[in-house]
This record gives C-alpha cells, structure tokens and sequence, in this order.
C-alpha cells in the first residue's frame, strides 16, 4: 500500500488551472473558438477525439498546444468536439476546412480513415494527425509517439514500488495504440522482475472507442483487481483513467496515469495522493510543433516522438517516485542507446 506525503497542492492546482483556463464552448459543449491572438492568415482548426476538452488527459494535452500557439505565435483557432461515438468525425474536419482553417488537426488515432477520406477533398488544406497509421496523402502528416518506451519506465517503475508482486492494466480498449502502452509496460516489469504477475483488462474491444470515455467501468475493473492484490495499476484510458483514480484511491493503492502529468490534472487531494507518476505523451508540443513548422515552411512532414526527443517521459509530481529516478533514467538510457529495445508487441 502507498505510503502517503505531504503534496504540493499549490504547484498542482495552478498547473491544472491554467491548462483549463481559456476553455470556449457554446450552449452544445461541443464547440469553441479562440480569438486570442492576431493573424487573420493563420487560422488553425482542431478536432478533439471523443470527450473533448477536459478530460484530463490526451485532449488536455492537446488544448495546452494550441493555447501555447495561441500565445507565442499569435494564431487564432476553433476546436470542435466529436459526438459520443465519434461518428461525426469527418463532418466537423469538413466544417474547419470549409470555414477556412489550416491546417486542420485532428486529435487521435480513430482520425484515420475519416481524415484521409476529407483531405482528398481539400488538396490544399493541410490535415495533421495526431496519433495512429501512416497515410499516403500528400496533405496528411500524422504525429506518432514510442508510446511503448515511455510504457517500458512506467513498468520498470511499477515492479520497484510494487508489494505485492501483482501488477494491472486497465486500457481503453484492444487496439494497436493501447497494445502498444501495454506491451511496453509488460516489457518494463519484465526487465527488473520476470516474476512479477501483470493481469490486463481492457475496456471496449478491438479500435472501439467508449472504452475511453467510461469511468464507471474502469472503476469496477480496477476495484476488482485491487480486491484481487494488484497493488499498482497503469491506464491508458483516457477520461476513463478517473474511475481507476477513484477504485486506488478507495482501496488505499497506486495507479499510474497517461498522456498528461495526471497528479497535476485530476485536481481533486484524495486522488492525488494515489497517482504514483503518469507516462507523459507530449501532445502539446507535436500540436504546438505541428502549427509552428506549418507556419514558417508551409508544409509539414510525418515526424515520430520518443524518448530521444522527449517526445514521451515520465511525471515526477507528488514525489512518490523520487527515490528511483535514478534507476529510471538509466533504462531510459539504455533505450535511447539502442542498448534495450522496446517492442510495440507482445
């Protein structure tokens, strides 16, 4: 079980405050445009994946780069939000580039096929992906993070501060992003204790979805893991990574956030107290990037983030992993050396 400290609550709040503030929405809550800023030439558009601004967590991300490109670039942007199933994908990527927008951004991978399908309609409208399969238009650029390295350290960090030698996951659902995520943390356990048990459940099947905006179901499956002994459980769930916050918090145990520095943005002391450290997925800069590089040379290229370029790490707020950031960053070494090679896979 954690043992429990005294938080910086004060870092923590202003940090989630200022990554909340600025949120625009009309009367619908799917829909909101920024004004901040100058250019009328630099107009960006942003399609949030399903749950939208304030989910704490890869959508968050997304917000804080474009805010950043708000800020230090001068852009003005619209975001949109999909429906519940995301099944309107595709009519908001048309409303951005009909009303002018570029590029137009789209945040993760179930972008794929929809984005691919719009930007062949608009040719000179230049579409970025944030997540997922490559795509072979000219006008696509799509950002990729080693989901599977930073995965690697969160299990590395998992085995050294688990009691019970009985790990979990609680993914989003069975697709190759969160195969990814828990491939990598199975190698990362793997490589200080092979002994170490890991139980993984997932909450939708195959490339659906929900799973991502489920709490009451990530709480159940992560209660049953901790009444079954698991200690530490790392979701990739996105919004749904909340009900695992609550299910440790109840049980007195750890979990282990996603995307965003989720110490930071779950806000709420009780839950705090149980985020042992969150894989970091900087959304933020490949959006703020992806608008910058745009910007200056007018198009834009499919780059992959890893841990060499920071483009995924590990959170250190709440100190609870303070005591083996040294261990941690000699795997991230090993890594970026080519000394220990993360799969993708299982």
């Amino acid at each position: 079980m954690p043992v429990r400290r005294v938080m910086k609550l004060a870092a923590g709040f202003a940090a989630a405050a200022v990554m909340l503030t600025g949120c625009a929405s009309d009367d619908d809550g799917d829909a909101g445009t920024s004004e901040t800023g100058g250019s009328e030439d630099a107009s960006v558009g942003l399609a949030f994946d399903v749950g939208g601004r304030g989910d704490l967590s890869f959508n968050d991300s997304a917000a804080a780069g474009i805010e950043r490109a708000a800020d230090e670039l001068g852009i003005t942007f619209q975001e949109l939000s999909p429906n519940e199933d995301g099944s309107n994908r595709a009519d908001l990527l048309r409303q951005l580039a009909d009303e002018g927008h570029d590029p137009v951004i789209g945040i993760g991978y179930a972008f794929g096929a929809d984005m691919d399908t719009v930007a062949a309609e608009y040719p000179d409208v230049q579409f970025v992906r944030i997540d997922g399969g490559p795509s072979e238009l000219e006008n696509v650029a799509v950002m990729t993070f080693a989901d599977e390295q930073g995965s690697f350290l969160m299990g590395v960090a998992a085995a050294l501060k688990s009691e019970s030698g009985q790990l979990g996951i609680v993914g989003g659902n069975e697709g190759a992003v969160i195969n990814a995520f828990a491939a990598g943390f199975k190698q990362g356990v793997a490589a200080v204790d092979p002994a170490i048990q890991v139980q993984d459940q997932r909450l939708a099947p195959g490339e659906d979805p929900s799973g991502f905006d489920n709490a009451a179901a990530a709480r159940v499956a992560a209660e049953a893991m901790y009444q079954s002994g698991i200690d530490i459980i790392y979701t990739p769930a996105g919004q749904s990574n909340i009900g695992t916050f609550q299910a440790a918090a109840a049980a007195d145990a750890w979990a282990i956030g996603t995307d965003s520095d989720q110490w930071e943005t779950a806000g709420d002391p009780e839950l705090q107290d149980h985020i042992l450290t969150s894989m970091l997925k900087r959304v933020d800069n490949a959006v703020f990037e992806s608008i910058n590089t745009y910007l200056e040379e007018g198009s834009l290229e499919s780059t992959a983030y890893d841990l060499s370029s920071d483009g995924v790490g590990y959170a250190t707020s709440g100190g609870f992993i303070d005591d083996i950031t040294d261990q941690l960053d000699d795997y991230k070494q090993q890594i970026i050396d080519g000394e220990i090679e993360v799969s993708p896979t299982e």
